[in-house]
């Protein structure tokens, strides 16, 4: 069995090859991978392995980037930090998610899931290994009972629960990110905006540009800024150049009329 780990935290990587080491001392660990840009360079010059180990946030952007420059056509165990509850649900499928940091038993099972799957694939000779669309409806089905309800901030020496219901919109600054809240207040939260992005519902929050990702209840007002670009007027705030980014206008429109 050989086995590819993509994974950015070097703990995390040593943490998963002495567990593999020790539930599949057969397996050799033919690379390990920090970043979507490795991962798809080392894919188009080596031999596909028969079981990958990716972890979904990587440095420079998310694990299913990666799907998109390579075709990947094994199993896939995803490692992250998502909700327990909602990577327990979606432990019926093939392709299984394991919660950091990875409990030995958890990766014990994974490993005889997969076990058992490449049994079924020797003695039934199909090739019917999830691709891209099935894994994005697995991540959809993962993220779906997911979604954060609140954001915790900090407020001096206090502790504050944000409900997201709460939340206009969220931007980054200067390299901090900030969240703005119904009543007029901003508050800066330990997340990136790419974090951001995955956590919050898309039916309520979309991601304009790379500085906000805007709520429905935030606009005030949508200008026609140029031919191909619109301009946004969002409540409590000051800045007069919030702009939706020119490749995300269509899915814009698309969105404000779900």
């Amino acid at each position: 069995m050989n086995i590819l780990i993509i994974e950015d935290e070097k703990a995390a990587a040593r943490h998963i090859t002495a567990l593999i080491r020790q539930h599949a001392p057969e397996a050799e660990i033919v690379a390990q991978l920090d970043s979507v840009k490795h991962s798809v360079e080392w894919w188009q010059n080596n031999s596909a392995p028969d079981l990958v180990f990716m972890d979904i946030q990587l440095a420079d952007g998310l694990s299913f980037e990666i799907f998109e420059h390579v075709q990947i056509t094994v199993p896939v165990i995803f490692t992250t930090a998502y909700d327990q509850y909602a990577i327990q649900a979606f432990k019926v499928n093939s392709i299984d998610y394991l919660l950091k940091p990875i409990d030995e038993e958890e990766l014990e099972a994974a490993l005889d899931k997969y076990r058992s799957y490449h049994q079924k694939q020797v003695e039934t000779t199909t090739s019917a290994v999830p691709g891209l669309t099935q894994l994005q409806q697995a991540l959809q089905m993962l993220q779906s009972p997911g979604y954060k309800n609140r954001f915790v901030v900090k407020i001096g020496e206090r502790i504050k629960a944000i409900p997201s219901e709460k939340i206009l919109y969220f931007f980054s600054q200067a390299k901090v990110t900030y969240l703005q809240t119904v009543e007029g207040k901003h508050y800066i939260i330990d997340y990136s905006l790419d974090q951001v992005e995955q956590m919050v519902d898309p039916a309520q929050f979309f991601r304009i540009s790379r500085k906000y990702i805007v709520g429905l209840s935030a606009i005030d007002d949508i200008i026609t800024y140029s031919s191909s670009r619109l301009k946004l007027h969002l409540r409590h705030s000051n800045d007069s150049d919030v702009l939706v980014s020119r490749d995300r206008v269509s899915a814009f429109r698309t969105w404000l009329d779900q």
